[in-house]
């Protein structure tokens, strides 16, 4: 695991390019502490920085900037490509010969040998790189099919350049960065920038399991006029059929269950010590469980634990930790310790990132550094066998609306919403003791609201866009967004044929998982210089899920069936048979309380002013109603304070 950087400025000397290498590499340090690098063109003027966190062959002969056997490839690479051992072993039947026992080296022969668009279908792992063809004067970026590593590319006062983190690309000019109003509103609608586009008008992220190869005898002018192009994509209706899916369920769970354990037992490969995050749920539950069926001693896993019981799943991993038999570390965590590492935040995640659980993932990434390099986690379960809430809810209450007729719907909505949402709070209140506990809401205007909102939608995927919308019109709040922000589905195309809820995970698996989900871990992980491992992202894995009948992901209103019952053999079912909660931290009370003043002086009307980001008028009325009680923005306000607090720090930094 390692931080990349490199740029093409033919108009500096040598020794400029190696100082700004060097400076660009020292700004991602936590990502390779272990040692750097830097390797420079003379003729095109294409420089290369290295951070490295050494992970596999720990000597020397693991260092980058690596050039391949015949000198025509050079590589920065970031990641881990797990399968390196069996490529080797077909790459030395071919005649290739290694100095050393690194991924890395297995990565150059085999670009060599099949070349690098061939090479990308070969490699299993999580990756971003850059790698120079001296023979055709090309630069190619990529990046691992599911987005676990970052890549940033574009230009910086004319410059071309790409980083793993947008900080090592501030040496290049920190004038030179402008907010892009657009990914500024795109920030607040979900929490996050979504790629291909960064918070800046002249950086961009390359997708997941995309490529952009760049041809240096041409001219470069412009980012957006440079054409990733996806080498990977879950897959379509066509290639499902190639896949041989046993028809009986107990079949299907023997296949996951060999498949995850091989996805496992790759990623326990590591010249460091090696552990697990294990929050009690299934998705890290069943990870740990495969690591200790293929391991010989204890596997050791991690939590942390808060105080307030609705927040707290440090007990269920504790049982499950004791169940399996691995040496457990747990870290109960005060409001004062979580507090204390918001201010660090902004430099962690290096974008706007609206995600509360970014606190907790860090706390945890921390305490498992202390004793472990590497980390696997249980991410992706969600997006592959339908784990989330959200996909019954907006199942559910789509079922509940399509059967009536726009017509009726969108005038009975804006009814709803025509009441103001004080007056709800009051009918409620007024009838509380004769409503069934199932509708004594906390806040019952504001889900009245809501369903008022939804009653107007006229399509199923318009519902789901508003149920993982932020800010709904992001042009109320941000100064100058004149362009109507389009839905980010409609990016994306999907078969007609697929069920509501293949939609769901389908969107999610390009958008919120590699953009928030990863984001977060690589980010927390990064910070403390500790590698995170996914082993259900494992594109075989994702491929199975793709393939899989949906009832065999979600039946009778129970999640992750399939991906439960390969937990099951290793796990009674009572341990887990529990509501599924989210790791998150109390974010509505904190900012009532302990981060008010925070808060405050981050939302300054005076300051948003000066700014000219958001409308100060607008921010003040979600920020007193916030206070007051009547509402709770805590998701709204906390996307604004993320923002705000960035820019200070991207500002000071």
């Amino acid at each position: 695991m390692c931080g990349i950087a490199g740029f093409i400025n033919p108009s500096l000397s040598l020794d400029q390019r190696q100082a700004l290498a060097v400076k660009m590499a020292d700004a991602i340090r936590s990502r390779g502490p272990d040692a750097a690098g830097e390797w420079h063109e003379s003729e095109i003027g294409l420089s290369f920085a290295f951070r490295r966190l050494a992970i596999i062959d720990l000597s020397s002969q693991g260092n980058q900037p690596m050039s391949s056997e015949s000198g025509r490839f050079t590589i920065v690479f970031n990641g881990e490509v797990y399968n390196f051992a069996s490529l080797r072993a077909k790459l030395e039947k071919t005649g290739h010969r290694f100095r050393g026992h690194s991924d890395t080296e297995v990565m150059l022969a085999s670009f060599e040998e099949w070349g690098i668009d061939n090479s990308l279908s070969k490699f299993n792992g999580m990756f971003a790189f850059a790698v120079y063809d001296t023979t055709n004067k090309t630069l190619t970026l990529a990046r691992d099919r599911v987005g676990i590593k970052p890549l940033y590319y574009g230009f910086v006062g004319g410059v071309f350049a790409f980083a793993s983190e947008l900080k090592a690309l501030k040496p290049l000019g920190p004038e030179f960065f402008e907010v892009s109003t657009e990914s500024l509103a795109y920030y607040l609608r979900y929490g996050y920038v979504p790629a291909p586009w960064s918070i800046f008008k002249s950086i961009y992220k390359l997708e997941a399991g995309s490529a952009l190869t760049i041809d240096l005898e041409r001219p470069l002018d412009s980012a957006s006029s440079l054409k990733p192009k996806r080498y990977w994509s879950l897959p379509d209706k066509e290639s499902l059929k190639l896949y041989d899916i046993p028809v009986n369920f107990d079949e299907q769970v023997t296949v996951l269950d060999n498949l995850l354990s091989d996805a496992v037992s790759l990623r326990m490969v590591a010249d460091v010590p090696l552990g697990a995050f294990l929050s009690g749920g299934i998705d890290s539950s069943t990870v740990v469980a495969l690591m200790q069926k293929n391991s010989t001693r204890p596997v050791r896993t991690f939590s942390i634990g808060f105080y307030e019981d609705e927040y707290n799943e440090a007990k269920y991993a504790a049982s499950i930790a004791k169940h399996l038999g691995t040496e457990h570390t747990e870290l109960y965590v005060s409001a004062k310790e979580a507090l204390s590492v918001i201010p660090l935040m902004p430099s962690v995640y290096d974008e706007p990132f609206g995600d509360s659980s970014e606190i907790p993932t860090y706390i945890l990434s921390r305490l498992t550094r202390e004793h472990v390099t590497v980390s696997l986690s249980g991410d992706g379960g969600d997006e592959l066998f339908c784990g989330y809430n959200r996909y019954v809810w907006a199942d559910k209450i789509w079922r509940m609306l399509s059967p009536v007729p726009v017509i009726l719907r969108g005038p009975l909505g804006q009814l709803i919403q025509a009441i103001p949402v004080k007056g709800w709070d009051y009918f409620f209140k007024i009838f509380r003791p004769l409503l069934p506990q199932t509708l004594r809401f906390t806040t019952p205007g504001d889900k009245a609201h809501k369903l008022g909102r939804l009653l107007t939608l006229k399509t199923k995927y318009e519902l789901y866009e508003r149920l993982i919308t932020h800010w709904e019109n992001p042009s109320l709040v941000v100064t100058g967004l004149n362009t109507a922000l389009p839905h980010y589905g409609e990016r994306y195309s999907f078969d007609d044929s697929i069920s509501y809820l293949d939609y769901m995970t389908s969107l999610d698996f390009y958008t919120y998982l590699p953009d928030d989900i990863l984001v977060k871990v690589d980010r927390a992980s990064m910070a403390v210089s500790l590698e995170a491992r996914v082993p259900v992202l494992d594109h075989r894995v994702v491929e199975f899920s793709r393939a899989l009948p949906l009832e065999s992901k979600y039946h009778a209103g129970r999640t992750k069936r399939i991906l439960r019952e390969v937990l099951y053999r290793y796990v009674p079912k009572q341990m887990l048979e529990r509501p599924k909660q989210g790791f998150g931290i109390p974010v509505g009370e904190w900012l009532r309380d302990p981060l008010k003043d925070w808060a405050e002086s981050l939302l300054d009307e005076r300051l948003l002013k000066e700014q000219g980001y958001f409308i100060p008028t607008v921010v003040k009325a979600y920020w007193s109603e916030h206070l007051s009680t009547r509402r709770n923005w805590q998701y709204l306000l906390w996307d604004l304070l993320m923002f705000q607090a960035w820019l200070n720090d991207w500002k000071d930094n």
